[in-house]
């Protein structure tokens, strides 16, 4: 039985020394992945800890998940993603700041820089949302095809078809540009 095992097994029996061990190593995570989704800190921050709330809340009801607590962890951020913005009126996405780079970059490299993060991020958004998802969950989150495929109920067949077709549409898109 390996550690990480043994650590949800008793998180299963509500031990909080586990509980909180859990957290400490998947909020940080489930957070940037929820920061990408949604580009506001305190809405990510606000998400994050519904997130866990579910999870103790599905703990108490004997709920749990079936194969992989990390994909379970991610479904429940989506599902939490989806219902916001279900709720929201769609407004454009704010642009991201992107952070300081060391004093060792050029101003030329770093000004490069920025215009790729730009151009790569305004060719993701033409991509269709399932692919935006699957992008972000395989490259961004590095889940395995099976846990993508737990995070948005679909099939491991499915996801790999939705990842190839999203590659495939970045390369045309940034190809044309």
């Amino acid at each position: 039985m390996t550690e990480q095992h043994t650590l949800l097994k008793r998180a299963r029996a509500y031990d909080e020394e586990a509980l909180g061990e859990l957290y400490d190593e998947y909020a940080p995570r489930i957070y940037a992945y929820l920061y990408r989704r949604v580009h506001d800190a305190q809405l990510a921050e606000d998400l994050t800890g519904e997130v866990f709330v579910r999870v103790l809340q599905a703990i108490r009801s004997e709920r749990f998940w079936h194969t992989s607590f990390r994909g379970w962890l991610y479904r429940i951020a989506h599902n939490l993603v989806v219902d916001h913005y279900r709720k929201q009126p769609p407004a454009p996405p704010l642009e991201l700041d992107e952070q300081l780079v060391a004093d060792l970059d050029s101003p030329e490299s770093v000004v490069t820089k920025r215009l790729s993060h730009r151009r790569l991020r305004s060719a993701i958004s033409r991509l269709t949302q399932s692919q935006q998802h699957v992008l972000a969950l395989r490259f961004g989150e590095q889940l395995t095809a099976r846990e993508v495929g737990e995070v948005m109920g679909k099939s491991v067949s499915a996801v790999e078809a939705l990842q190839h077709r999203g590659v495939a549409a970045l390369r045309r898109i940034l190809e044309k540009e």
